[in-house]
């Protein structure tokens, strides 16, 4: 395959990134990273209001021209994440003064039909036929330079010698053109029928009546046909049709089809859809994918990509052979360069929709989660590459998270994040002036800031040998825990008071029904937090609080309670357990699996790590219907040996490379079964691929069919992919590219 610059691009990261021979992995690569094709897409708008579009072609040479109301385009700039233009087409000057009515490929040519000839650039420009349709409006080429025009109602067979036949329709207008070589014929789309022409016969026969079709191409010995109610396959040589319209498909209404080296691309008025050998379809639509989603035109383009115009501009879809080494180095460079906000990982807010130039660094509740997660994943990318950009990022990270603790004054806490003074930010009735001059601290900080901060210390003093590292890791897991232990198992925030969520006393635990999923969850994670500070301080306070929390206030028959009995709080249990349940709550997910990691690896005696084993693959089995790359993943190193790895490299495949906020929407889909409400919010029987989701954390319901911003921001994927990635990597569950 032809390498282009993107591919190019990762090639030279990769040579760049030093690796060595892995190291800690308790399984031997059960995916090998071998090449796969990547999509995204480059986007071209259209910026002269008046120009309507009509049709794509692209030529032999890769060069790609639109046609108009306005006249011939071509694309300008562009590349992924960084839109280009249509431009007027300049490359002929006499493009400028002709009023171009047709375009269309002959030979990996591109024709041209104004209103008294159909002609070429190419072969010396020899090619010149008058064809006496003043207001042409199609063409097809046949065999040995035939073309078959029409303006709707008249049709023109001619060839390099001049017209050879004339064939008026009483009866019928028609829309389109197309060509088959596999019976010398060309087949005519009008507003009621299907007919075909075999050059030298009298008039078109009709083949097909019946189903109105909307637009048509040939694949083979079949006719691919758009209706309004879906798509309808034809026997190309019978004219019947084989079965009834499909309609499970993601939009009915058809408005284009192309048949490209052997698949059906469809345009429809809410995106376009490419048919998977099997029978399902992959989805495009949004400004992830396209200008707008009204589809006017498709065609194949270069370098294995597939060109759709549509309202407001063309788009570029491109197939690229990477890796998913490549595609890793791929978002490294986007963490670094767009994502980091004094050493936190954060996301970047647009001005302008998906103008990454508009950017600007915004702060979150949860600066340190997202941070954590990061670091995590750096630490992972470390252990395995031993990479010195991966060390520094470690470096880096650890220290925003460790002035999350010296920013405010009260001893233990973290903030949420931390900013200079004057700078607009969040919830600004949260923020507090620092003891440092010029900054000031965001309080009131959650469960699930501790959780990640101590999964993130965690991997780092147990992964990272130097010293100095290790060492502030141990010293930060030894501050927290020391403040939650000493505060009676709360976070106290400035005010003396436990935040809203930093709870994880008995009488607040205790208090909540057993059907509680926080309940489950607090438990679990003061189980792993304390047995992460004891096996890297060795403090025996933390053991004995452990065990008294389990042996005294049954948080370990909490944590091992069965997933299976979380759910809604009865109607007489009290409030906060009736609020608490009215739902899963997907950011729990998050918090679970980030325990998971202190609680099996640090499990004080075999006795509790078989139990916790237990719990962690019981809940894997509830969420295994997510396809969610981390928590798979994560579940490897329980031992347990199937997974759902599958699903895992499914789901990091899948991700888009285009991270931006873009509105995505899939409910009104018709190729997907909903079901009824339930506990977990799981809209629809099998999930959808990331690609035509919307972007979100790990935190989130990924049943969400429809969401995102209108392009108005970036997310990171520091912690959305880099993590389960190069936690893969870590386990031995994915290897590198080079094994």
């Amino acid at each position: 395959m032809k390498k282009t610059a993107f591919t190019a691009f990762l090639i030279g990261l990769l040579l760049i990134a030093s690796c060595r021979k892995e190291t800690g992995n308790s399984v031997r690569y059960l995916f090998r990273d071998e090449p796969f094709l990547q999509e995204y897409s480059i986007k071209y708008y259209l910026t002269i209001p008046e120009a309507k579009p009509k049709k794509v072609v692209c030529d032999r040479n890769g060069y790609i021209q639109v046609l108009s109301t306005a006249g011939l385009f071509k694309p300008s700039g562009g590349m992924l994440l960084q839109p280009g233009t249509l431009e007027p087409d300049k490359h002929y000057r006499f493009f400028v003064s002709t009023n171009i009515l047709v375009i269309e490929t002959c030979r990996n040519q591109i024709i041209y039909c104004d209103n008294k000839h159909i002609f070429s650039n190419a072969w010396a420009g020899k090619l010149n036929i008058e064809h006496r349709l003043p207001e042409v409006k199609m063409a097809a080429a046949g065999d040995d330079f035939q073309f078959l025009l029409s303006d709707g109602k008249r049709l023109i067979l001619a060839d390099t010698s001049g017209i050879i036949q004339n064939y008026e329709l009483d009866d019928e207008e028609i829309t389109d053109i197309r060509y088959s070589g596999l019976t010398g014929r060309f087949y005519l789309l009008g507003k009621s029928s299907l007919m075909a022409l075999t050059p030298g016969e009298k008039a078109p026969e009709k083949i097909f009546t019946g189903t109105p079709l909307t637009c048509f191409d040939i694949s083979g010995d079949r006719i691919i046909a758009g209706t309004s109610n879906g798509i309808l396959t034809i026997d190309l040589k019978t004219g019947k049709p084989e079965g009834t319209v499909k309609s499970k498909i993601p939009c009915t209404e058809i408005t284009a089809l192309c048949v490209i080296d052997g698949t059906p691309w469809l345009g429809s008025v809410k995106g376009a859809m490419k048919l998977r050998e099997d029978g399902r379809f992959d989805y495009y639509s949004s400004e992830r994918w396209l200008p707008s989603d009204t589809i006017v035109d498709i065609t194949k383009g270069p370098d294995n990509s597939v060109l759709i115009l549509t309202t407001a501009g063309l788009s570029k879809i491109c197939f690229e052979e990477i890796t998913l080494e490549d595609k890793a180095l791929f978002y490294e460079k986007q963490v670094r360069q767009r994502h980091i906000r004094h050493g936190l990982n954060a996301t970047l807010a647009l001005a302008r929709k998906g103008d990454l130039s508009s950017g600007s660094l915004e702060d979150s509740d949860n600066d340190g989660l997202w941070t954590g997660l990061y670091l995590a994943s750096q630490t992972f990318r470390y252990s395995v590459t031993r990479s010195a950009e991966a060390l520094q990022n470690v470096r880096e990270s650890l220290e925003a998270m460790e002035r999350l603790y010296t920013i405010n004054p009260v001893p233990g806490f973290p903030a949420r994040s931390f900013e200079r003074i004057g700078y607009p930010v969040h919830d600004p009735e949260r923020w507090l002036p620092s003891p440092e001059e010029g900054w000031m601290w965001k309080s009131t900080t959650s469960s699930d800031e501790a959780i990640v901060h101590m999964f993130a210390f965690g991997v780092v003093a147990e992964l990272i040998e130097e010293p100095f590292i290790r060492s502030k890791a141990v010293k930060l897991i030894d501050t927290l825990m020391s403040h939650i232990v000493n505060n009676n198992f709360y976070l106290i925030d400035i005010d003396g008071k436990p935040t809203r969520w930093g709870r994880w006393n008995p009488e607040y635990v205790n208090s909540l029904h057993p059907s509680v999923g926080d309940r489950k969850l607090n438990s679990s994670n003061i189980i792993s937090m304390l047995q992460t500070a004891y096996h890297f301080t060795g403090k025996k306070k933390y053991r004995d609080a452990a065990f008294y929390l389990m042996n005294e206030h049954g948080y370990l028959e909490n944590l091992m309670r069965p997933m299976k009995e979380i759910g809604h709080a009865p109607a007489d249990a009290d409030e906060t357990s009736r609020m608490l349940s009215d739902g899963w709550n997907h950011s729990d997910d998050e918090m679970y699996y980030c325990g998971y990691w202190g609680l099996y690896r640090y499990a004080f005696n075999d006795t509790l790590k078989k139990k916790f084993r237990q719990a962690i693959i019981d809940h894997w089995e509830t969420e295994k219907p997510e396809k969610e790359a981390l928590w798979n993943i994560m579940t490897f190193m329980t031992g347990k040996k199937d997974c759902g790895l599958d699903d895992a490299v499914w789901y990091l495949k899948e991700y888009p490379l285009d991270l931006i906020t873009w509105t995505i929407r899939n409910s009104h889909r018709n190729d997907i079964e909903k079901i009824p409400d339930n506990f977990r919010n799981q809209t629809i029987n099998e999930v959808l691929p990331p690609d035509e989701l919307p972007v979100t954390r790990h935190n989130s319901n990924r049943f969400t069919l429809d969401g995102g911003n209108g392009g108005l921001s970036e997310m990171s994927a520091g912690d959305i992919w880099l993590l389960p990635y190069w936690m893969g990597r870590y386990l031995g569950v994915i290897g590198s590219k080079k094994n």
